[in-house]
């Protein structure tokens, strides 16, 4: 598409702890053609998998995968915290760059076969989007793809995720953290 993503994401230095270079897409949020921009260019990127459902993990994979599943006529689904689902759930547990956390899926969130793919802001570790892989399988969901704004390659999540048989696309690469 050739649009400058970076000239909207802010890096803040030592958060959430020292030496993370925090990279903060609610800036791109903010800018109307560069949310857009983003939208269209992850749709764009996966349209062709025909999802059934968008995966959105929290938080601001929310923002992102509501709008993608929306342009690509698919159904949308939280990846949620623990403890913020109303009905019957299942957990993944995994650990971050700087911590551990879950993920939790309502059990009924996807149907045997559904095509699914999920949408985070960035990919670091790949904890949270192998926690997402994971759950929807559990479900019998086909993970066709994994779609971030940000990579942070040195951190080796995206290569993760493909090692767990999963397309990886991202519109932007920072190195480092």
């Amino acid at each position: 598409m050739g649009y400058d993503f970076k000239t909207h994401i802010r890096t803040i230095p030592d958060f959430p702890k020292p030496g993370i270079q925090f990279r903060d897409v609610t800036t791109l949020f903010a800018h109307p053609q560069a949310l857009a921009y983003s939208v269209e260019a992850l749709a764009a990127m996966f349209r062709e998998t025909a999802p059934d459902m968008v995966a959105g993990l929290e938080a601001r994979g929310f923002v992102l995968g509501g709008a993608v599943a929306t342009a690509l006529g698919a159904g949308f689904v939280p990846m949620r915290k623990p403890g913020k689902l109303p009905s019957a759930s299942i957990s993944e547990s995994y650990t971050l760059e700087y911590g551990e956390a879950a993920l939790e899926v309502h059990v009924d969130a996807f149907l045997e076969g559904h095509r699914v793919l999920i949408i985070d802001d960035l990919i670091a570790t790949g904890g949270t989007g192998l926690a997402g892989v994971k759950l929807a399988r559990r479900l019998g969901a086909e993970v066709v793809g994994f779609g971030a704004v940000i990579d942070l390659p040195e951190l080796g999540g995206a290569q993760r995720i493909r090692d767990a048989g999963v397309r990886v696309e991202a519109l932007v690469a920072y190195e480092g953290h």
